[in-house]
């Protein structure tokens, strides 16, 4: 539990308040909240999935990271061309670790950065023809692909190109699919918005060219969703879905292909794992093909056993038998990681600020090690992955919601986690305050952390991240003396 009470809390986020002008306050307010279980819904405490107030450091990224970023960019045997300037499309790839099978430029292409690098005279008489020509080149350089998306860039939505008439030309032409994004950067509040978009357009250009092609269907055929394969993490998945006897046809879009997002729609169950980038496609195939979807979390060996439990139950008692027999199989392996890494991250205190389904499913892996998460945070949330969250955090404990750098700052100095797990952006400010930190977008160059092998790492990476001799010779704020901090500021 929160060595802070809910009122300690409340007052703490005042206190970081009041350097806001009144008007800017009294909006930050709103997403800031101190957790209280007794909330059936997160609307009544907080607020998500609003604009960021223009003047303040968000961390979120633009409609067009969430398409070609996450969500198109992992498939591998297409080709996603970054339609405008070069920067979005150079910053947009490679990033993530979505780690692949294939060879890159012959027959996966996730790595690689393909872009109309838009200049001025592009801007003023348009860019359509230029697609075109980029496509054809492509066909011809790069024959094995299985297909091409064309995700827009900021200037493309408002000189207005035509990417969807160039694309049903270009695959009327090439007999593939041409499939194009209006993800626009500047649409949307943040990458949220990109994820929605990518999966209306596979909804509307993938799907269809999945009906009437043959399938040999069996009963325990599913699907892995919203699993990017940062560091392997869909791989650690698929190995215990599949001990336990179902049949994995797709796993998207972390190490998949054009024809796995095909067969989904013919899967018996669907699993997501990023309830926020891929809802909206498994509530489609719900609704058009009666396909259920589930979501699952496989962080901890806590969380692996009862998502392994709930999956099987979906199924006869085949599969029931087969979860008993994987959970009883990696039981020793998870319990020696405990028992060795425990005693070394027992009553540490973590605070997260991440994207997607991490802020509330890794609870629990932190749980397993005897760790606590003291506040925790998305970057575009929506307020049904706050109704999840609640649940899973300890009462009074820190909740925020598109923290500003500002903030982030304060409420760390204030809290004074061991450990803190957020992306990128945080990573070197915080290190140099001398406080352990984790990348945990792409796992700090590390991973899998999915399953009992990516427990096993994980375990392994908190350990060497807050047991490190090197936070010896940094000493964070609240360790300082005010003399310290004078002849610092000096």
């Amino acid at each position: 539990m929160s060595t802070m009470t809910k009122q300690e809390t409340e007052d703490l986020i005042q206190e970081v308040l009041e350097v806001y002008p009144e008007k800017a306050a009294k909006d930050r307010a709103k997403h800031l909240t101190a957790n209280d279980q007794a909330v059936d819904k997160s609307s009544k405490c907080i607020t998500s999935n609003r604009k960021s107030l223009p003047g303040v450091m968000t961390i979120r990224g633009c409609a067009y990271a969430g398409s070609r970023g996450v969500v198109w960019g992992p498939v591998k045997d297409m080709i996603h061309i970054s339609h405008g300037p070069v920067g979005c499309g150079q910053y947009s790839r490679a990033g993530r670790r979505n780690y692949y099978v294939g060879t890159t430029g012959v027959n996966t292409f996730t790595t690689m950065n393909f872009t109309s690098d838009f200049q001025e005279k592009d801007i003023v008489f348009g860019g359509d023809k230029k697609l075109a020509k980029i496509i054809d080149e492509i066909e011809m350089l790069f024959p094995l692909n299985k297909g091409i998306t064309v995700q827009s860039e900021c200037p493309i939505g408002l000189i207005g190109d035509d990417i969807e008439a160039v694309s049903k030309t270009k695959a009327e032409e090439h007999g593939k699919t041409m499939v194009p994004v209006r993800c626009e950067g500047f649409r949307g509040v943040s990458q949220s918005l990109g994820h929605h978009i990518a999966n209306d357009s596979i909804r509307d250009w993938v799907f269809p060219k999945s009906e009437g092609k043959a399938f040999e269907a069996t009963p325990y055929d599913v699907t892995i969703i919203g699993d990017y394969n940062i560091g392997g993490d869909a791989w650690s998945s698929r190995i215990l879905l599949e001990e336990m006897g179902l049949r994995v046809i797709a796993q998207w879009s972390g190490d998949g292909t054009l024809a796995e997002m095909e067969n989904t729609p013919k899967a018996k169950l669907n699993l997501l794992h990023c309830y926020r980038s891929m809802n909206y496609i498994s509530r489609y195939m719900e609704e058009k093909h009666g396909i259920p979807w589930m979501e699952y979390n496989f962080f901890g060996p806590t969380k692996i056993e009862e998502a392994l439990r709930k999956i099987a139950e979906r199924f006869d008692d085949k599969i029931k038998e087969g979860a008993e027999r994987v959970i009883e199989k990696y039981r020793p392996e998870w319990q020696a990681i405990v028992d060795k890494y425990r005693p070394r991250l027992e009553g540490k205190r973590v605070m997260l600020y991440v994207g997607g389904l991490r802020p509330r499913h890794i609870i629990g892996a932190y749980e397993d090690l005897g760790m606590e998460v003291v506040g925790t945070g998305y970057e575009f949330a929506h307020n049904d992955d706050y109704d999840r969250t609640i649940k899973e955090m300890g009462n009074a404990t820190l909740i925020y919601d598109d923290v500003t750098g500002y903030e982030f700052e304060e409420f760390v100095k204030r809290v004074k986690p061991d450990l803190i797990g957020s992306g990128i952006k945080e990573k070197y400010i915080f290190q140099k305050m001398g406080i352990p930190f984790r990348q945990m977008h792409s796992w700090d160059y590390s991973g899998p952390y999915h399953g009992y092998d990516g427990f096993a790492i994980f375990a392994r990476d908190m350990d060497m991240t807050l047991n490190n001799p090197c936070w010896d010779a940094i000493t964070p704020p609240w360790k300082r003396g005010s003399a310290d901090v004078a002849e610092a500021a000096e």
